[in-house]
C-alpha cells in the first residue's frame, strides 16, 4: 500500500511531521517562513519539499494534492504569556489562511494544534467561529485539550488539537487514551546520562559548535529576569519538566538544582551554597523533552534559535500518539 501523503503548514523544525512519519505517513510538502529554521528542516527532513513563502501568498493550486493536511498556526496571539489579542492579532488570522487551504484541497483528514490559552473566555467567540469554518469546509471536527505528559513526554505541556476527517467519509476522530497518566516518563529517565556534559552558550549566546561531543548540548547563559524569579522554576529528577517555551531564558533550570526559595510575595532566590547548580536545560536537553531523537539535528548560530525551533515544535511522541489513531482509523476505510 503506497504511504498516505502529508503537507504540512507552519512546519518549524518539523516535531509534527516527524511524528507522522513515525506512523506511516509520508511528508511530500512543507511550508514555514522563517528563516532561522530552514536549514534544520531540510538536514532532518531531506525527502521533503520546502516552501519558504508566507501561507498568505500561497495559491491553493500551489500546494500538492496530498491525504491529510497538519500543522500548528502560531500560537502568540493566542497565548496568556503572549498578547491576548487572538484573531485580532495578524498572528492570529493565519488560522484563516490554513482553512483557506484546507477547504481548497478537501484531503481526507487535518490536524491544527494550537496553544491551551485559545480555552479563555476573551477568545470564545473566535474559537467558536473557528470550529465552525472547520466545519463548513466539510469535516466532521473533534477538539480537546491535551496534556504531552500523558503521551509519554516528561513534560506539562497542554495544548488544543483540531482533527477532523471529510464528511463525506463518515469517519469521527476519537482521541486515544494516553498510557502515562498515572505513570509519567522523569527527568531522570530522559536527561540524566547528559547531566556533566553541556557546554555555556559562547559570548552573545553564540553556539561551540563541533565543541558539542553531543550535538546541541548547550545552554544559554547569562541572568535571570525578576519575572523568572517570581516562580519556582525547578523540577525535580523524578518530576515531569515545566513546559519547554520558546524562548531559552525562560528554559527551566535543570534538576541538579534544589528548587528556589520563596523569601517574599513573588520572589525567589537560588539556594545559598547551590548557586553553581542553577543552569538552563541545554538545547539537546529541551529537545529529549520534546520527544525529538539525538539523530534530529538543530542547526544555528544564536542558541536562541534553537531553543525558539524546539520550544515551537509539538512533542514527537504526541504527534505519534494521535497520527496512529488516524493511520488506523484511514486504514480500515477503503479510500
Amino acid at each position: 500500500m503506497e504511504k498516505l501523503k502529508l503537507a504540512t503548514f507552519f512546519a518549524g523544525a518539523g516535531g509534527l511531521d516527524l511524528g507522522f512519519s513515525k506512523a506511516g505517513f509520508k511528508c511530500i510538502y512543507a511550508n514555514e517562513y522563517d528563516r532561522d529554521i530552514w536549514s534544520t528542516y531540510r538536514l532532518n527532513h531531506p525527502h521533503t519539499f520546502l516552501d519558504t513563502r508566507s501561507i498568505t501568498d500561497i495559491p491553493a493550486d500551489e500546494v500538492p494534492d496530498c491525504d491529510g493536511i497538519i500543522g500548528g498556526p502560531p500560537c502568540q496571539s493566542w497565548s496568556a504569556a503572549g498578547t491576548l489579542r487572538g484573531i485580532g492579532d495578524k498572528r492570529g488570522q493565519l488560522f484563516f489562511d490554513f482553512i483557506r487551504i484546507l477547504k481548497a484541497k478537501q484531503p481526507n483528514f487535518f490536524l491544527a494544534e494550537n496553544v491551551s490559552g485559545m480555552l479563555l473566555p476573551m477568545h470564545k467567540n473566535a474559537l467558536e467561529n473557528i470550529k465552525a469554518m472547520f466545519k463548513e469546509c466539510g469535516y466532521n471536527l473533534s477538539f480537546k485539550l491535551l496534556n504531552a505528559s500523558d503521551f509519554g513526554v516528561p513534560q506539562d505541556r497542554k495544548r488544543v488539537f483540531f482533527i477532523g476527517y471529510r464528511s463525506d467519509l463518515g469517519l469521527e476522530f476519537s482521541f486515544p487514551e494516553g498510557k502515562t497518566i498515572k505513570n509519567k516518563v522523569s527527568l531522570f529517565d530522559t536527561i540524566s546520562d547528559l547531566k556533566d556534559t553541556a557546554l555555556p552558550a559562547q559570548q552573545t549566546q553564540q553556539t561551540n559548535g563541533g565543541l558539542c561531543k553531543i550535538p546541541n548540548h548547550e545552554y544559554m547563559i547569562g541572568g535571570f529576569s525578576t519575572m523568572y524569579m517570581s516562580r519556582n522554576r525547578v523540577r525535580n529528577w523524578n518530576e515531569v519538566s515545566f513546559t519547554i517555551q520558546a524562548g531559552g531564558r525562560h528554559a527551566p533550570l535543570h534538576p541538579q538544582a534544589p528548587k528556589m526559595e520563596l523569601v517574599g510575595v513573588d520572589k525567589r532566590i537560588f539556594v545559598a551554597g547551590n548557586e553553581s547548580l542553577y543552569r538552563r536545560l541545554s538545547v539537546r536537553e529541551c529537545a529529549r523533552v520534546q520527544t525529538f531523537p539525538d539523530n534530529f539535528i538543530f542547526q544555528y548560530k544564536n542558541l536562541a534559535a534553537g531553543y525558539k525551533m524546539i520550544g515551537n515544535a509539538v512533542p514527537v511522541k504526541l504527534a505519534t500518539a494521535l497520527a496512529k489513531v488516524i493511520m488506523k482509523d484511514l486504514s480500515s476505510y477503503k479510500l
